[in-house]
């Protein structure tokens, strides 16, 4: 079985999964087009294939801090790949504690005291208390609360701008999750689900255009009816994505920011 790795083969598949060339498919090159497009975003949107996670790293300049937001428009990947971002769950906690060392940082003793050496000393008492620590510092400073924007590509942090929270060349490290492309990951178009639900789309579309000559006799009493074709569409449509969320879905995560 052929791999589908375009997107011509995989336009020319969901017309054949039709009955193209044997039966004429009345439909535009254009509206395929758009059905295809709305079957890709459909897809990225909920299905687990069709996001990545990744880990953006950005140092904080002067125009970030004038701005007092990150712009990850021109997020890249490490093939120099351009990524879309559409949804960031967390930003990674910046302390002093990761940043330097203290003598009398509590963090610093502890590990002076209780953890010298891996090879005889327990870590247990060493791990229990960091998640003590951690606990009481989201209890009494809280996690640094963010916003994104996805159609902005603006990820909005609020904290102390310039200040020594976040001044000029501080590391920033968000958790978000991309788009995966499919003009650069052809396998995304060989899909199952996508390309039932791509070919559903454009069997409502091809529906619906017949539907405007309902009851027009073709010669040899031939009658065109889309009603069927559209009814049969929208039963498969709705078991899809019924499909989808049953599934396919992804992570609630990447829903709550």
């Amino acid at each position: 079985m052929a791999t589908t790795t375009t997107r011509t083969a995989f336009k020319d598949y969901c017309l054949r999964r039709l009955g193209f060339p044997v039966i004429e498919i009345n439909i535009d090159d254009d509206q395929v087009e758009d059905r295809i497009d709305d079957a890709l975003l459909y897809y990225q949107d909920y299905h687990f294939d069709g996001l990545q996670k990744i880990y953006y790293i950005k140092a904080i300049d002067q125009t970030d801090i004038n701005n007092k937001y990150l712009n990850i428009s021109q997020a890249r990947d490490s093939s120099n790949n351009a990524l879309e971002i559409t949804g960031i769950t967390r930003i990674f906690p910046i302390t002093d504690s990761q940043s330097s060392v203290n003598m009398f940082d509590l963090r610093y003793q502890l590990r002076l005291n209780e953890l010298y050496d891996f090879t005889s000393a327990s870590y247990i008492n060493y791990t229990l208390t960091q998640q003590h620590l951690r606990s009481l510092e989201i209890m009494f400073s809280g996690e640094v609360p963010i916003r994104f924007v996805r159609n902005m590509q603006r990820l909005y942090i609020d904290w102390a701008w310039g200040t020594s929270q976040a001044p000029v060349g501080t590391k920033v490290i968000a958790e978000c999750y991309a788009i995966v492309d499919p003009t650069i990951y052809g396998r995304v178009w060989n899909d199952r689900w996508l390309k039932e639900y791509a070919t559903t789309l454009i069997k409502i579309q091809w529906g619906s255009n017949l539907k405007k000559f309902a009851g027009i006799q073709l010669p040899g009493g031939v009658s065109l009816n889309g009603n069927v074709i559209f009814d049969e569409a929208m039963d498969e449509k709705k078991r899809l994505e019924q499909e989808m969320e049953n599934n396919y879905g992804g992570p609630l995560e990447i829903f709550m920011n």
